[in-house]
């Protein structure tokens, strides 16, 4: 008779019979890295484009709040690791078939850059603002030289930033719901949609508003498409994936996902923007306020459900 040793971690109380260990920390640091990743992808599209005064509020305004959001996603990041004083050891090595290391790198290039955008745009909040030093006034020319070449960098790692959000959970392949390619693009397009949210609430410019109104209504029917494709694979997959859509479909995540994300954060907002669009009166805080508490309510709701997925029977 051959003896086997078989380690296993199914007597661990974290992992079966459902993974317990990814709190509220991991779905806040995942939402505001794709809104921050949203934002920051407008300002540097329209840069390219030439067209910064005619969208101020993207370019120059609403790009404020990335570093701070940033920063909060980057605490509460922190605030999840089991060995916080080992973080800077993602730093010592590139894995490219690593998630954890495209999201370390991508945060180290987007955060910096972030507060480069701001200093380069500080005098359209300060018009007297003076630099403290000289070599402040040279960095901010040299910055301002290459603007075009910082645009370009900062769009290509905030798309990154902006798909990495839904890969950190696609790439975890022993939970079924995140288990499917879909995470990625649906979570760009909802952090897109909320950075189009967050700028048609600060722009005071009735035309930026209306161009933003279209671009967020197409992302909204972009996050639809996608949400319905995701449940079809789903169906149309293996008895677990099966089992994971039932969470949503019947189970106990039907009414917060249905009515907080689909209806409140998704479908209502489209109608108020399309409706707006044809010239009818509508507050025009409501919708971006919708799906910016769609989108938050969104990663907390698939944060918490994959983890209840699994593929024991």
């Amino acid at each position: 008779m051959r003896e086997e040793l078989i380690v296993s971690g199914r007597m661990n109380h974290l992992v079966d019979p459902n993974l317990h260990i990814w709190h509220w920390h991991i779905p806040l640091y995942l939402f505001l890295g794709g809104l921050a990743a949203g934002i920051l992808f407008f300002a540097s599209l329209y840069t390219i484009l030439g067209k910064e005064n005619e969208y101020r509020t993207a370019v120059k305004i609403a790009p404020f709040i990335t570093p701070f959001i940033l920063i909060i996603g980057l605490i509460a990041l922190f605030l999840d690791l089991n060995h916080k004083l080992y973080f800077w050891r993602l730093y010592t090595t590139i894995r490219l078939e690593s998630p954890m290391s495209w999201g370390a790198w991508t945060l180290m290039v987007v955060t910096p850059i972030s507060f480069i955008w701001c200093a380069l745009n500080i005098r359209e909040l300060f018009p007297r603002w003076k630099w403290p030093h000289s070599l402040l006034d040279t960095a901010e020319a040299f910055f301002r030289k290459n603007i075009r070449t910082l645009s370009w960098i900062l769009l290509i790692f905030s798309l990154i930033l902006g798909v990495y959000t839904g890969i950190l959970f696609s790439a975890f392949n022993a939970r079924p719901l995140w288990n499917t390619s879909i995470l990625g693009p649906l979570f760009l397009a909802s952090g897109l949609s909320t950075g189009a949210a967050v700028i048609i609430f600060m722009s005071k410019s009735h035309r930026e508003r209306m161009v933003f109104a279209r671009i967020d209504l197409m992302l909204i029917g972009i996050e639809i498409f996608l949400i319905v494709h995701m449940f079809m694979g789903f169906l149309a997959s293996t008895q677990v994936h099966i089992d994971a859509a039932s969470l949503f479909l019947g189970g106990p995540y039907t009414t917060p996902f249905w009515l907080f994300v689909v209806t409140l954060g998704l479908v209502i907002p489209a109608v108020l923007e399309f409706l707006e669009l044809r010239g009818f009166r509508v507050p025009h805080l409501i919708a971006p306020t919708l799906v910016i508490i769609g989108g938050f309510i969104f990663r907390f709701i698939i944060a918490y459900a994959g983890q209840e997925s699994r593929w024991l029977y």
